[in-house]
């Protein structure tokens, strides 16, 4: 008996360890995470400027879409084998998965972070740093409306259960609810003091949940407005939230690392674990049986949480990020290189899926000449040899000045000493006092 008890054991805690998986494949941290409806599929949105597409419950990957100019800080599944992304580079993409090709949403003027599909399928709404909130017509791919009033950037948005309306939430501390059809604003839902990260609605059971930049994780009732739970922990900021299809739990992640799963019968606390060893989680999703919950990150991968079993002991961000490692630690040189260009660029010849390409033999490289990396049309007509002295002028001006319309990020290092200190990093690590 005691041998049959220790089989079983053995076997469920295999079981369990299958489920505890990985979308491996991103060349830098999850920004985004979306479950298909028939629950074979997933979506992430990457730093790397990419979108993966993988097979689930096997984890491969399907496709890399890339084409957006930026960080990709959101996905979502669309009908008719389609997603909808959105980036830092201002755009909204809609994909075809089949295909692989994409058409640009035009309209925002600031990064758009959140997207939402209406009930029906045939609107998508977006949420803007520009202080918009876009709605559109997936039909036509046309821009119906650009919702104004927020004082301040727009974090998320979500769908009324009929589509007749669209909630928003801001880092202006609001959160209000505008008329799909007219553009005008219905409501002011509530002022939280603090801006307004998450948000999450489900109208038949007449609550709408929240997350803030202060910690706050809080439930209202949406017939009054009165407050049905504060899930607030000693955690700051809360940056994501995700529903189970059948309304029973929600999970939320902050900026720690911790995800917190909730019943919303008594909106009791279910599980609370730290799900990476550094924070933030940015992303969260159930999957279709709601057992699991897909989770992205600081990590180069997303990760599957079984959410019926023991889930210590694992976690996101199991390898240090250079990028986080203590300055004081580093001479100048390596410092600047670090905080201001090694999550896009290796050092290495693979550049690793990364978003730049690699800086390995960049001393004497004409700009946009590295074979197989996708360079912007800007940089591949650039006429700019990489040297110490272009190099400094890269950071003297900014990106944003010296290769205008190149996906590179705007940034400027404002010391000589520091770009001094950047370069004499780079030639002792990319090949050039080698040869």
């Amino acid at each position: 008996m005691r041998f049959l008890t220790c089989v079983l054991w053995f076997l469920a805690m295999a079981a369990h360890a299958a489920d505890f998986a990985r979308l491996e494949g991103h060349g830098g941290p999850v920004k985004g995470v979306a479950v298909s409806q028939d629950g074979k599929k997933a979506l992430t949105a990457s730093f790397d400027y990419a979108v993966g597409l993988w097979s689930l419950p096997d984890g491969g990957e399907i496709a890399r879409l890339t084409g957006h100019r930026a960080a990709v800080n959101t996905a979502v599944f669309l009908p008719g084998n389609r997603a909808a992304t959105a980036s830092d580079d201002f755009d909204i993409r809609i994909w075809d998965l089949k295909t692989g090709g994409s058409e640009v949403l035009s309209g925002h003027k600031g990064k758009v972070m959140a997207l939402a599909l209406s009930p029906d399928g045939r609107h998508l709404a977006s949420a803007g740093w520009d202080g918009w909130i876009g709605v559109w017509d997936l039909d036509t791919s046309a821009r119906m409306h650009l919702l104004q009033g927020h004082g301040s950037n727009v974090t998320d948005v979500v769908f009324a259960e009929n589509g007749s309306a669209i909630y928003s939430a801001s880092t202006d501390g609001t959160i209000r609810k505008w008329d799909v059809a007219t553009g005008a604003e219905m409501l002011r839902v509530t002022n939280h003091g603090f801006g307004v990260n998450t948000l999450l609605l489900n109208e038949a059971a007449g609550w709408l949940a929240y997350g803030g930049l202060d910690g706050g994780t809080r439930v209202l009732d949406l017939g009054t407005g009165a407050l049905l739970a504060d899930l607030t922990l000693e955690r700051r900021p809360i940056l994501a939230m995700a529903a189970r299809r059948d309304g029973a739990q929600i999970a939320v992640g902050d900026g720690e690392g911790f995800i917190m799963v909730v019943n919303t019968v008594d909106w009791s606390i279910a599980r609370d674990f730290r799900a990476a060893k550094r924070g933030p989680v940015w992303a969260l999703a159930y999957d279709a049986s709601g057992d699991r919950i897909l989770a992205g990150g600081l990590d180069d991968a997303a990760y599957f949480w079984p959410l019926d079993g023991t889930i210590e002991g694992a976690m996101m961000a199991t390898g240090e990020r250079t990028f986080l490692n203590d300055p004081r630690k580093m001479d100048n040189g390596a410092r600047q290189f670090y905080r201001k260009c090694s999550i896009c660029h290796t050092l290495t010849p693979d550049s690793a899926r990364r978003a730049g390409p690699t800086l390995w033999g960049v001393f004497g490289r004409p700009a946009g000449s590295l074979p197989g990396y996708p360079y912007s049309r800007a940089m591949e007509t650039a006429d700019i040899i990489w040297t110490d002295e272009t190099i400094a002028r890269l950071f003297e001006i900014g990106p944003d000045h010296y290769t205008p319309g190149s996906k590179m990020p705007m940034q400027r290092i404002a010391s000589e000493q520091d770009r001094r200190d950047l370069i004499g990093f780079l030639r002792d690590n990319t090949g050039a006092n080698k040869e």
